[in-house]
């Protein structure tokens, strides 16, 4: 038995809980000391007799913390009911990835490279849990570490959707997400109204173990597949995206109306003079930023106006606890998940034109040569003069248009000053050599049944990005103001390339004749390898392996790393507190300093903000998963409707099993199976990213132009397949093949394609 530990001295954070519950028990904090303390595996009742615990309210009380604690990975409890510290264990703490194929890997919380799971060791798990796993070997072929599953500190699934289907008297849903790779078993006793197909809402009742599947329940019928609408429910679902308000939320927006009171525009400067403008797509419904441009002797002095979010949206409040929940506004094609709720998203956050709007205001004074030589921060209240459209003003501005817009046309030097100003600004951006990557885009148009009619390119002008410059000097000055200041905030950080890529990148880049220039790439490198594929026919298959070989931006507090994209040093997430609960972070810690002056009394501390970046880290990549769904899913039911049509395309992406082709207007990428490409058998070269055929010679690379037909769609998997059309010449292949199908008929473990012998091998 272990030894009891004595009675620990008083709880450090106990004035923090007792205001917090009516009956406070122990912090996390002192919890964790005392395990830690005791150095072996304290169970519960030694943990409530040391705190001097016997009322049954603070042992069930303890009894929740604990197992609380236990979920967040902060302790760990053994078979025997023992609390450890993890760090007296060897273990490595991470959210898990599974492959369709069993096996897995864990991302540590720690860093470093993943840890392979094996299918053995995934048995238990699901992807995305957080689980705590040991090292158990190193694979010095592979390069990687092996680990063993300890303990399953979270499920990242309470609900899942899929597909119900009955078969032989049992009763299952196969998932949606093709990562979750167990289907789940529905439990007899109860009932349901769904039928064969149907797409359900399941709730896990019981997770999966060594020897058995999942078994849940039918907690809706969402419907069937092609109904209207039905990607984004898929998707929200999947992604377990809140998305209705709970009645703490409607509850406290009660009290607002679409105007703002008289008494909130008190203390704040008076800018409703100023004619600010929004400049938004078309579509948008919620207009963060405003902005005005006057010229000066030496430059500009540019005001970047952003609503004011944080004045309605009180900390820790349910509105405030909401909004962390969700992390950012989920955009899907026609349809949008808010953070916040429409009547402050819409409405009264919004800066509509023509009423008046609190504000979080950036001044800033840029040089001709588009350095920020001056910034500051101040309250004030504005009133929108214009709500204006890109096209509309890239048409004045930039190609001499005349305009039918009455807006424009009474603002037109104000205007012209705000182009004078992004020209300054995007020479500064060339200067330092920020990486110019060329996106191309999709807008779906749906009919009045809300289905899909046409898929159609959307480019972005200079209206766009005379917008992102004003935006990005706003970030970069809020940035600087906090750092100067050292509040503990989270930045907008991007550590540049993954070295783990580098080797590949540079193999691919020799083999179209362009060198990497470093082992240890900077943004200027990086610049020119773009600007140099610009210029070749494969330029955006170059750009896109180039962006592959770089790291995800990510929230954190850490100020020292900047945005290599961008090649800034510093860099925050500020104007778009409506949609980006970073945003709204930013905007407490720059209005906690002009309230107060002093970093004291500040709500956040480091360890908190490095947590709510991980969180809003996490919820960003939530939302483009979902959102990429949703695109797959439309994109399928578009070409549905298209079985057997040619398109034009490039390979976007070669393996040992075919050719993704990316079609030239819609950016549909589909696939051209290895068994498609005719009569020859085909050697994956992963180096040069290409398939090249033994008998004939023929290759089949990266970037290669092909004229494709759509041959299948799976809605279920979202998997579209091409045939190519025309692509080889069957005359000189078959003669080569005759001349050569002795010598390859004993070959094995090859990518074969029909005519050979007659026989489909992969």
């Amino acid at each position: 038995m272990p030894k009891k530990p004595r009675t620990t001295p008083k709880d450090p954070f106990h004035d923090r809980e007792k205001a917090n519950y009516d009956e406070p028990i122990a912090s996390r904090e002192h919890l964790l000391a005392l395990v830690q303390a005791a150095q072996v595996p304290l169970p519960q009742e030694d943990i409530a007799g040391a705190l001097g615990y016997d009322e049954e309210t603070r042992l069930e009380g303890l009894r929740r913390r604990l197992q609380a604690m236990v979920r967040d990975g902060q302790l760990f409890r053994n078979r025997r009911g023992g609390y450890i510290s993890f760090d007296h264990m060897d273990l490595e703490k991470g959210y898990v990835q599974s492959h369709a194929d069993g096996f897995g890997f864990v991302t540590p919380e720690s860093g470093g490279k993943d840890i392979f799971l094996p299918a053995r060791q995934m048995r238990t798990l699901m992807n995305g849990d957080k689980a705590a796993v040991k090292i158990s070997s190193y694979d010095k072929q592979r390069g990687r570490t092996e680990g063993a599953l300890v303990s399953v500190l979270e499920r990242a699934h309470q609900t899942l959707v899929g597909r119900y289907y009955r078969e032989s008297g049992i009763e299952f849903v196969v998932p949606d997400d093709k990562r979750l790779i167990q289907d789940v078993l529905l439990n007899r006793e109860v009932g349901h109204s769904a039928k064969q197909g149907d797409i359900v809402l399941v709730r896990i009742t019981e997770y999966p173990s060594g020897h058995s599947q999942p078994i849940g329940l039918i907690e809706q019928v969402l419907g069937q597949e092609n109904a209207p609408g039905m990607e984004v429910t898929i998707a929200v679902n999947t992604h377990h995206i809140p998305h209705t308000w709970n009645d703490a939320v409607l509850e406290s927006i009660r009290e607002f109306s679409g105007e703002v009171a008289e008494r909130d525009k008190n203390d704040r400067r008076d800018l409703r003079g100023m004619p600010f403008v929004t400049i938004d797509g078309a579509d948008a419904r919620d207009f963060d930023d405003a902005v005005y441009c006057e010229a000066l002797d030496q430059g500009y002095r540019l005001y970047v106006a952003i609503a004011d979010v944080a004045h309605y949206v009180g900390i820790d409040s349910a509105l405030d606890r909401e909004a962390m929940s969700r992390g950012t506004s989920v955009y899907f094609p026609g349809e949008v998940i808010p953070m916040l709720p429409e009547l402050l998203s819409n409405d009264l956050c919004s800066l509509n034109p023509g009423v008046d709007r609190l504000c979080l205001v950036c001044r800033m004074e840029i040089n001709h040569q588009g350095t920020i030589k001056q910034y500051g921060f101040f309250d004030a209240v504005i009133h929108s003069h214009a709500r204006l459209v890109y096209e509309d003003v890239a048409a004045v501005l930039f190609d001499g248009a005349s305009s039918q817009n009455n807006d424009i046309s009474a603002l037109t030097d104000d205007l012209q000053n705000l182009k004078q100003v992004y020209l300054a600004l995007a020479k500064a951006r060339k200067r330092r050599h920020a990486i110019e990557f060329e996106t191309r885009e999709v807008v779906f148009q749906y009919n009045p049944q809300r289905k899909i009619e046409a898929i159609v390119a959307y480019q972005r002008n200079q209206a766009h990005l005379l917008i992102e410059e004003c935006m990005i000097a706003a970030n970069i000055s809020a940035a600087r103001f906090l750092k100067k200041r050292k509040l503990p905030v989270l930045y907008r950080n991007h550590e540049g390339p993954n070295v783990d890529k580098l080797p590949n990148l540079q193999e691919f880049l020799a083999g179209f004749g362009i060198s990497m220039g470093s082992e240890n790439p900077t943004p200027t490198d990086y610049a020119r390898l773009v600007a140099q594929a610009r210029e070749r026919p494969e330029a955006d298959m170059i750009q896109t392996v180039i962006l592959r070989s770089m790291l995800q931006a990510n929230y954190s507090p850490n100020s020292g790393i900047g945005h290599f994209g961008l090649a800034l040093k510093d860099y925050a997430h500020f104007t778009s507190p409506i949609r980006r609960y970073p945003d709204l972070l930013v905007h407490r810690a720059i209005k906690h300093w002009l309230a107060r002056q002093q970093v004291s009394g500040y709500h956040y501390d480091l360890a908190a903000m490095t947590a709510l970046g991980e969180l809003c880290s996490r919820y960003e990549r939530r939302a483009d998963d979902a959102t990429r769904d949703a695109s797959d899913w439309l994109k399928c039911e578009f070409l549905q409707k298209h079985i057997g049509r040619q398109y034009s395309g490039t390979v976007s992406a070669v393996t040992n099993f075919g050719l993704f082709v990316q079609l030239d207007q819609l950016l549909i990428d589909g696939l051209v199976h290895v068994t498609a490409l005719k009569r020859d058998y085909y050697q994956f070269d992963p180096a040069h990213h290409r398939l090249v055929g033994e008998l004939t010679g023929r290759s089949y690379r990266l970037g290669d132009r092909l004229q494709v037909e759509v041959a299948r769609v799976n809605m279920e998997d979202r998997k579209i397949d091409f045939d190519p059309v025309g692509s080889t010449d069957e005359k000189q292949v078959s003669k080569t093949r005759r001349k050569n199908r002795k010598s390859k008929a004993g070959h094995k473990g090859k990518a074969v394609s029909k005519g050979a012998r007659g026989k489909k091998r992969s």
